[in-house]
This record gives C-alpha cells, structure tokens and sequence, in this order.
C-alpha cells in the first residue's frame, strides 16, 4: 500500500495535481464568456439565438459526459492495480460510448426548427437557433472525445496537459470567433454561423492536442490502435458506471436552467441580476470542481491500492480546502457584492442601479450557495472514485427536482420572497444533496471498505 501520508503531504498531492485542473476549468468558461461577448457586439438577436442554442447543446454535452467522468475513476483504479491494459481498454471504450451518443442526438440537432416551434419558440428565433444548432451540433462528438481523453489523463495525473490544451482551445475560439463573426482578416462574415464554426474549430484544436500528447508519451496504452475493435465486456462496465453520472449531472443542470425560468417570469431586470450572480458563483464553482476532479482521482487511486485509510485522509484533506475556499468567497460576495456586479455593467446602463439592488440580496444568498455546493460536488468526486454513481444519481434527483425546485417556487412566489426566495429554493436543494452524498461517503462506503 506504500507509506503513509501526512496531512500536509495530502494537501501539497492535491494543489498539485488540482491547480492545473481549476485553471482547465476557468479557460471552459472563458470559451463561452467569449461567444457571448463577441455575439453580444454583433447583434442583440444573434446574442439571443445563440443564448437558447447554447444552452440546450450544454444540456446534451452534459448527459453524454457522463462517459468521459466516468473513465476517470476507471483509469485511477486501473493504473494504480499497474494494469495497463485494462486502462487502453476503458478509455477506448469511453471513446466509443461518446461517439455513439453523439450519432444518436444529431439528427435532432440538424432539424430543430420544427421542434423549436413546438416548444413555442417564434418562427425568426427557431430558424436562428435551429441554424446554429446543425452546425455546432456536429462539435458534440470532438467535445466529448476531447472529455474522454482529458479524463484519462488526468487520472494518470497529468493535469498540467489537461490546462495547456484547454487554453489552446480559448485561443482557437476566440479567434475563429472574431474571424468568422465579423468577416475580419479576409474571412466571410458569418455571424451566428461563424459562431458555430468556431466552436467546433475549438474542440478539433484541442481533440488533436490530447489525441498528439497520449499518443506521444504514453505509447504503452496503445489508444488509438485497432480502435474501431469493440469490447463488449468493457464497454459495457464503462456504460454501468456512466449513464448514472450523465444523469446526476442532468438534474442539477435541470435545477439552474429551472431557476432561471422562474426569475424570468419575475422581469427583465431580476433576471438580469441572476444572469450576473450565476456567472460569479459558477467561476467560483470552478475551484471546487477541479478539487472534485482530484477527489475522485485520489479515491480511485486508493481504492485500486485497497488502501481505506489513506483515501478518508486525503477525503478529509479535500474537503477542508474546498471549505476553505468557501469561506473567502462568502467573505468576498458579503464585503463588496456591488462591485462585483458592476463588473458586468455598463456605467450609463438606465437600469443598472436597479440591477445592482436586485443583485446584492442574490450574492447574499449565494454566499450560503457557495458552502453547501462545495460540499456536495466534493462528495460527489469521492464517490464517482470508489465508482459507485448509482445511489448520488437517486439522491440528485431527489435533492434538486423534487426538494429544490418545488422550495425556489415556493419560497419566490408562495411566500413572495422574489429572486432572493428562489436562490433560497437553490440552497436547499443543494444543502440536502451535500448532506445525503456527504454521508454516503463517509457513513457507508469509506466504512464499508474499512471493515472489508
């Protein structure tokens, strides 16, 4: 099982392979803070179109994932067994997995319009979003071969690639963006058709970058030869341990795009204040969800040691620096929520002192948020790595659609509490999800492997 661990070695493992993931994370964001940004310079409709579109792609690429998050425990486990062969196998197996997902939802993606029109959207906006969506659509299956091969190195711990190749991304969508949207440097002008083209030019960026990288230096995984070769037996245990982990992801996706609709009944100006208070709270996230990717990687790494000890030290560990940061967020969001709402407003908006107002109480409450979603996404990582994802699946779905949901509408408009009601809803939700995964972990299963 090798030496034991101090604490402080466990927090040193954790910085070091977390830093670069955290920093992967933040250049995710910056790629669609940079759509929206270039969209919003072009035109308002294309911004809107593009808005819609966006958000329902996230919503596909966020079930296929669970593929991709799934290899990562896989490979921790397999490479800590020594068992190489068992690690080509997963992740070719979690290429396959995408891949297929990805044939099966494009047909919907390609005809959209029609559907976009049952769902009661206008004729223009159904044509807009329908015309980025065949498009960008064709992007989900390097997306999510991109996830795959991001995952399985990062489970062998290199985390500083998983960065690199993720900035490499930015860059490509950044300046496909402003060649293809506005026709600059000789290209057509493409608009919401040139925002399309660039997200796809960036996930094929990074695709040949992690595709290049695994098959230069890890040429004992052999991952790319005889490829189109199927194995039913694995693919079918990295089918197992996916589709719960698509689906948990699904429903805390479904929580927020909830919560959004909700605040859109309330008004322009409320949702304005949402849309900002979420962009905060969803950068800060990003720390805690890296800390989560180590999480998952150490327990994965321990539990093919069978080593229970070190993984509750490590959990611990991880769990007290996500606390941590929770904490000087909350401090941050309670010392100067105007000025962080400023940042996203101009100084001559009409409705921006309205906006602020609205946003203020939301960073109050968002400063509970922060605590119990660290929690809850850092137990999730512990969990996915000893691969069990059945049980969180059953508890995000409880937790966010059938506590959250129904306690932001009551909580909004049942008690008239307005947006701070909803993200109220949000916070408990997310506090019953942080408090069942948490003792999951450490009530049931960390005990469990302890006695075995």
């Amino acid at each position: 099982m090798g030496p034991a661990k101090t604490y402080p070695q466990h927090a040193a493992a954790i910085l070091r392979l977390g830093l670069p993931l955290i920093g992967g994370h933040l250049a995710q964001i910056a790629i669609g803070l940079t759509d929206t940004i270039m969209l919003g310079w072009y035109s308002v409709d294309a911004l809107a179109a593009v808005a819609l579109g966006s958000t329902l792609l996230y919503g596909f690429l966020v079930f296929g994932s669970g593929f991709a998050w799934a290899v990562m425990p896989m490979v921790a486990t397999f490479e800590a067994e020594g068992d190489d062969t068992s690690v080509r196998r997963a992740t070719r197996m979690g290429l396959w997995l995408s891949v297929t997902f990805s044939l099966l939802i494009l047909p919907g993606l390609i005809w959209s319009e029609s559907i976009l029109r049952l769902m009661g959207q206008s004729e223009t906006v159904a044509r807009d979003v329908s015309v980025y969506l065949s498009i960008a659509g064709l992007g989900i299956m390097p997306a999510l071969m991109v996830m795959v091969l991001k995952s399985y190195l990062a489970a062998l711990e290199r985390t500083q690639v998983v960065l690199w190749m993720t900035l490499f991304g930015a860059v490509a969508n950044a300046l496909a963006n402003y060649a293809l949207v506005f026709g600059n440097w000789g290209a057509p002008e493409l608009g919401i058709r040139g925002a399309a083209i660039a997200s796809i030019v960036s996930q094929l960026v990074m695709l040949m970058g992690v595709a290049l990288y695994a098959q230069i230096t890890l040429p004992q995984h052999a991952l790319f030869r005889r490829l189109w070769r199927v194995d039913t037996q694995m693919l079918r245990r990295v089918f197992k341990l996916g589709w719960p982990i698509g689906l948990t992801a699904l429903s805390e996706t479904g929580l927020f795009a909830a919560s959004a609709i909700m605040m859109g009944w309330l008004g322009t100006v409320p949702l304005a204040a949402h849309g900002i208070a979420a962009q905060l709270t969803a950068v800060m996230f990003m720390v805690h969800m890296g800390l989560s990717n180590v999480a998952t990687i150490r327990a994965g790494n321990a539990y093919g040691r069978g080593d229970p000890e070190q993984m509750g030290r490590g959990a611990l560990v991880v769990t007290m620096l996500s606390l941590g940061f929770a904490v000087v967020t909350v401090i941050l969001y309670l010392a100067m929520p105007e000025t962080l709402m400023s940042l996203f407003l101009e100084q001559d908006d009409p409705r921006r002192s309205e906006i602020i107002a609205v946003g203020v109480g939301l960073l109050v409450v968002a400063a509970l948020f922060q605590l119990v979603d660290g929690a809850q996404v850092i137990a999730l990582g512990l969990l996915r790595g000893v691969h069990d994802t059945r049980m969180p699946m059953i508890y995000a779905a409880v937790s966010y659609w059938i506590i959250g949901i129904p306690c932001s509408y009551f909580f909004g408009f049942g008690l008239g509490l307005e947006g701070i009601g909803i993200w109220l809803g949000l916070v408990f939700g997310l506090a019953v999800a942080a408090f069942l995964l948490s003792a999951r972990f450490w009530i049931v299963t960390l005990r469990r492997l302890k006695a075995a």
